[in-house]
């Protein structure tokens, strides 16, 4: 097939791209490289080193013996946008191509109009793209869990059966999304699903999780492959931040009582459900949604379980409770229902293998590039 990885630069897009690849597809990726630029913002860097997106796929090509075009651009700009879709003519589309960060969203008025125009237009742009270029094309995109909050009733997989006055119907599963962020995603997710209805675009969308992992197969071909690792306090993840800090032989800094509660997957996982998907197509005017996490853990899981994985290496690992900057519950009620991708296949990976398989080895191998502030 010929696959279309929006925000290939990034995290999950570049060894997306890989993936497929490897598999045999033709791939593109589309990147407007506004996340490198974040990290001269915030005076951020990956702790693990990464390359240009130029370099890595020059590397995939030596490696690999394959190709993935590349297109730098903006997805909010159309005029770019359009002849890219009539050249490449996707099959399927991949899009990972948002501002991704709850926290950059939440810092002022600027970031959090900036997070909704750049979502919420590239994704529009997107949607018309297809409808007026490539109608059979199948969109998979990346959602978040974030957008339904943390319901006192289990949370299903984007649909809820309701019967309200002796009638009943199948509705949106309600939203409580908790950051512009958030909201941003929300806003896609009914725009997908309006334009499924009205146009018969084909879409799944990908509620995930939080993905942590270092490693996939292409990566572990050479480190010129390595895609991002962040641990800062925008754009890093809870898990990321635990474990530079036990391998620094900082304290695990937990917020409040950390019985925060969400869904996580193995970046393997991730890669794999994303295939699934796509091999797997929704019908022409389908619009369905999928859970995409593995296992659920709160906070102070993931404390315990980096701490327990730091003795079994001979790390001593602390733990302290600091104040929490945000407005959440510390203490919830949070199931939720992860059953498509499991029934379409999906063999998951989890985290008490992956904390001790890759993880740690790799923050121990980028030791000294810890920045501490």
């Amino acid at each position: 097939m010929r696959i279309l990885v929006l925000g290939g630069d990034g995290y999950l897009g570049w060894p997306t791209a890989m993936h497929l690849s490897q598999r045999g597809h033709e791939v593109a990726v589309l990147d407007n490289m506004a996340r490198r630029a974040w990290d001269f913002e915030f005076g951020a860097e990956s702790l693990v080193p990464i390359l240009s997106l130029q370099e890595r796929v020059m590397c995939w090509k030596s490696l690999a013996g394959k190709d993935i075009a590349v297109y730098v651009g903006d997805l909010t700009d159309y005029d770019f946008f359009e002849p890219v879709i009539r050249e490449f003519k996707p099959e399927a589309m991949v899009h990972y191509g948002e501002q991704r960060a709850a926290p950059y969203s939440m810092i002022d008025r600027k970031h959090a109009v900036f997070t909704q125009v750049n979502n919420i237009v590239g994704n529009m742009n997107v949607l018309y793209a297809i409808a007026e270029h490539v109608p059979d094309c199948h969109l998979v995109k990346l959602g978040t869990m974030g957008e339904y909050g943390t319901p006192n009733i289990d949370i299903e997989e984007g649909f809820i059966t309701i019967t309200h006055k002796g009638r009943t119907d199948r509705l949106p599963y309600p939203k409580q999304p908790g950051s512009f962020y958030h909201l941003s995603k929300v806003h896609d997710s009914h725009n997908i699903m309006f334009c499924c209805r009205i146009w018969g675009v084909r879409a799944t969308d990908l509620n995930q999780g939080v993905v942590y992992g270092a490693d996939t197969d292409e990566i572990l071909m050479d480190e010129c492959l390595r895609t991002r690792f962040d641990y800062d306090g925008v754009f890093g993840t809870v898990l990321n931040r635990f474990l530079v800090q036990a391998v620094a032989g900082e304290p695990l800094t937990v917020y409040g009582k950390g019985g925060q509660t969400r869904g996580f997957l193995d970046i393997r996982d991730t890669l794999a459900c994303v295939e699934l998907a796509i091999m797997n197509p929704a019908d022409r005017g389908e619009y369905r949604v999928f859970n995409q996490f593995t296992e659920q853990f709160s906070v102070m899981d993931l404390a315990k379980a980096v701490q327990e994985a730091g003795k079994e290496i001979g790390l001593s690992v602390t733990i302290d409770h600091l104040p929490n900057p945000r407005v959440e519950l510390e203490q919830h009620y949070y199931n939720a229902i992860n059953t498509n991708l499991l029934d379409l296949g999906l063999q998951p990976h989890y985290l008490n293998e992956t904390l001790l398989e890759s993880v740690i080895h790799v923050v121990q191998q980028y030791k000294h590039r810890i920045n501490a502030t």
